[in-house]
This record gives C-alpha cells, structure tokens and sequence, in this order.
C-alpha cells in the first residue's frame, strides 16, 4: 500500500528539472559571466531556506506507453526563502531554458509567484534574465496560432507596488516584459556589462535601421543615468548585496513599520567640522553627502539613483536605529536646481517613504528649478509640479533642515507647509522668491539706468538690500522656527525619528506608487 513509486517518481521529475537547460547551455551561461538561476537563487537567499514551488513545472515528453521519458521545465523558478532572517518570496528566470521566453514555461507559474507575495504580504525579488515571461516568434510556429497582447497577471503586479517591498534584478538581456518587471519596482539593479535592458534587442532594432550592441542599446550606463534603474554595481554578488541592504530598511508589507535596528553610534555625537561645512561664498560647492553622513548613524546611508535626476540625494538611513528616508541637495549638479529627471526622482522617492511609513529628512539647499531653454523643453515646470504634488500628498512625518538656498517654487517644495512639520536652519540658510543678485536688474531697472555709474549703482543697491536676507531677520517673524547649531543637527534629528516613530500608521497609502 506504500506510495513509495510515486515518490520515486517525483524524485526523478525534480532531477530533470534541475538540469535546467542542460551541461551545454549551463556551460554558456557561465562562460558569459553569469551564474545559474538557482545559484543566484542560494546566494541571495540565507543558507538552505529556499523552498520552491512548482519544482516539476514544465513541458514533458511521454512515450507511447505514456512514459515519461524527458522534461523542459519552466524557465521561472519560485518560491520563498529568508534574507536576513525575513521571509520574501523569490523569482529567477533560467535563461538556459530557451533564453527565458514565454513559451518555455507556464505563465500561471509567474502570476502565483505575484499572487503568493501579495497574499502573503511578503517582500518580492524578482531576478530576471530574459523576456522574463515575454513571448518568442516561435511561438506562433509551436501554438500554431497569434495573438493579442495581453499581459495577465499585470493587476496583481501594479497592486504589489501599494502593498509590498519589490525589487528587480536584471541580470541578463531584458526585454519587452522581462524589462517590464524590472522597472515596475521599488528598487532595481543593473550589473555592469553583463546586464541589459530594452523595449525590443539589438535583432529588432537593426530592422528600423540602427545596428548596435547590446550594451550600446541598454546597457547599465544607460538606464541608471535615465531613471528607468536605480544603480549599477559590479557583479552580481554585489547587486545581492544592495538588494538585502535595501530590504533590511522597509517592513515585509504596509501592513508592518519599518523595525528599529541596534545602534553603535553615540546619539549626542556633534561633529565640529560641521560649523564650517558650508563656505561664505555662496558660490562655492560642497559635499552634500558628507554632511548626510555625519547626521545619521555611521554606515547607515544607503543610497539609491545615485546617476540620474543628480541635484538631488535619495537614500535611506538610520537614526539611533530608527529607519528614515533621506533627501538632499547636491550643489555639485546645477547647484542644487531640481531639474526634470530630479523632480521626477523626488516624486518617485517621496512615494516609496509614503508608502512604508519612512518619515523624511530633507536636507536643503535649492536655487529653485534649473532655468534657461534645455530646462524649458524637457517641461521642467510640469515635473517640478508633480514633485509638489506628491510632497503635498504625502502624510508621513517630515522634518526640513535648510542648510543654504531656498529659493522659488521648487524652493516651496521642501515641505509641505499645509500641515505641521519640523523645519530648522543653520545660520547658512539664504531664501526668498528668487535671489537678490538675480532679480536686481528688472526691480531697479529705472535707477540703475537713471546713475552716472550703473555698475557701482548695482553693487551699491545689493549691498543695501543684502543686510536684509540675514535668516535672524527672517526668525525675528516666525517664518522660519528655529535656527541651530549645525552640530546640534544629529541631536535634533534623532529627537524628530522618536517622535515620529508612534505617529505612523500601518496600511495601504491614499494613492498607489507611481513607478
């Protein structure tokens, strides 16, 4: 009466599934310096906590007899493991199975993969390689029939991004909806040379008359300067490690807070140096990033999008162990202007904090939106709008630090000043409507034009109002509540994370995240 057969059965089925593509494909695959799915898989995953799902999936060949005598599995493997500790749910695609097309495996697999983690309210890695679930033209000659795109499934992808951490690895050619799912994250990575990404390949493209590479149609060095990915690393162990990095910051779900990690960082430490981080000269550069890590425990700044929308820092960090999200300006980049591809970036970000219960520090130094005719074209305004709206919608506790400029409508967007939040200022802080020296020219045009020596009437006029744009005159009104000590920044941060932290509310946000 033992079932033992059957088992022996299921055994076999899973060793052939294993195979995955077989010795040559697999070979290939490495040569090209890339590791096999399932080896990616136990590398991302805590030692031994992989358990898969659909083990057996796949297209299998009989005899007449109705012996099974070969198996093609699915070219998904999924399943649920722990990072760090933390179950999340796991999809790599196997290449070596017919370069990860479609028609290779059972797009059910890849829609319960989406479903498990929504349902589970557990975070998704997706590790792609391939059309990660796209279609093949074989697939015409095999199904003996075409159809209408569609993409099922797609629900549950969108409503992920309002529920649950995702993260998308490419770690191959990705193409059409293997891009798709590497996109439609929260976080996502491309390996350098041996990652890509694009609508349709280099075959596709030729035939509209432009013959490139691979790397020259989306390589890494191309999408993490356009926003479509997030960073760039090395090799694939590395972008494992972002990916563990970022998780280790966010809850599994929404329905979760964010969890307050052990801290070896001293919580009065006041670094001197910061005193003297910003020159006099309000002309002159300085490294935003460093002042970024000087206030937050040390080691803790994770970074994100560190090549594209440049005039503005994103990433998240720590505060005496509580999980913040972090904004800064960065005045090496157009000094600081939000730009389109920034202000897109800021509305990305403001987006994912919204969405975990991250409360945002926004350290501040912008001269407004970037000007001039590029800035006009690329609808600078329309972007910088959308930014304000999403900082305006945004609910999650905020705390403002003005370092230098704070100038115009991208100025305004450094909170939302409908609602109480936490603003301070170093002595530093320069603000106003536009700045003196830009605006001179057009207020006293008739008096400076009127002068025997226009230039000396100029410096004479700016000179005057100049007394006027000290942030004490500013204080003195209460339009701006406190001015500190730079020093005293970690200090006053770190009290804003605690009295933030039993403010946050668990569940879904208002509105979804705009990938």
């Amino acid at each position: 009466m033992s079932w033992e057969k059957e088992l022996e059965e299921l055994r076999y089925r899973q060793n052939l599934a294993k195979k995955m593509g077989g010795e040559e494909k697999l070979a290939r695959h490495i040569k090209a310096g890339k590791l096999p799915v399932r080896d990616r898989i136990n590398a991302i995953l805590d030692d031994g906590s992989f358990r898969e799902v659909g083990s057996i999936t796949g297209k299998a060949e009989y005899d007449e007899q109705g012996n099974l005598i070969g198996l093609q599995p699915a070219n998904l493997i999924t399943g649920r493991g722990k990072i760090n500790g933390k179950t999340v749910v796991i999809a790599g695609d196997d290449f070596t199975v017919r370069g990860g097309a479609n028609d290779a495996g059972i797009r059910e697999k890849l829609i319960h993969v989406e479903m498990m983690a929504n349902q589970l309210q557990l975070p998704l890695v997706r590790l792609v390689d391939g059309t990660g679930g796209g279609g093949s033209v074989k697939t015409i000659e095999t199904e003996g029939r075409t159809y209408i795109p569609a993409v099922r499934g797609w629900d549950v992808v969108v409503d992920n991004l309002s529920t649950i951490p995702v993260v998308g690895l490419a770690l191959g050619s990705t193409a059409g909806l293997g891009a798709a799912r590497v996109a439609a994250s929260h976080y996502s990575v491309m390996v350098k040379e041996t990652s890509q990404m694009f609508v349709a390949g280099p075959p596709v493209v030729a035939r509209v008359g432009e013959s490139l590479s691979k790397n020259e149609l989306g390589g890494s060095d191309i999408h993490t300067r356009n926003g479509a990915v997030d960073d760039e690393v090395n090799s694939e162990e590395e972008a494992f490690e972002h990916t563990r990095k970022f998780l280790s910051y966010l809850p599994p779900s929404v329905y979760q807070l964010p969890e307050r990690a052990k801290s070896d960082d001293d919580p009065t430490r006041r670094d001197e140096w910061l005193i003297e981080a910003i020159p006099r000269n309000k002309r002159q550069v300085y490294k935003m990033r460093k002042i970024v890590k000087s206030v937050v425990d040390k080691g803790s700044f994770f970074e994100m999008g560190k090549k594209w929308g440049r005039s503005v820092i994103t990433g998240f960090a720590r505060l005496d162990g509580l999980p913040v999200a972090v904004m800064a300006s960065d005045p090496y980049h157009y000094a600081g202007a939000w730009t389109s591809d920034a202000a897109d970036k800021v509305l990305r970000f403001v987006d994912l904090a919204e969405t975990f219960h991250l409360p945002v520090v926004h350290l501040v130094d912008i001269p407004g939106f970037l000007v001039g005719k590029q800035a006009e074209e690329q609808a600078t305004i329309r972007h910088g709008v959308r930014a304000m709206t999403a900082i305006f919608q945004a609910t999650i506790p905020w705390c403002t630090v003005i370092l230098r400029k704070t100038y115009g409508v991208a100025g305004a967007a450094h909170m939302n000043s409908a609602r109480f939040n936490l603003r301070y200022a170093w002595p530093s802080g320069d603000w106003g409507s536009l700045p003196i020296a830009g605006g001179l020219e057009a207020a006293y045009k008739g008096e400076i034009e009127a002068a025997d020596d226009p230039e000396a009437k100029l410096h004479e006029i700016e000179e005057r109002l100049s007394q006027y744009s000290s942030p004490f005159r500013t204080a003195e009104k209460f339009m701006v509540e406190e001015i500190i000590d730079p020093r005293d920044t970690r200090k006053l941060l770190i009290e804003f994370a605690e009295l933030a932290e039993p403010l946050r509310k668990t569940g879904r946000p208002s509105f979804g995240v705009r990938p």
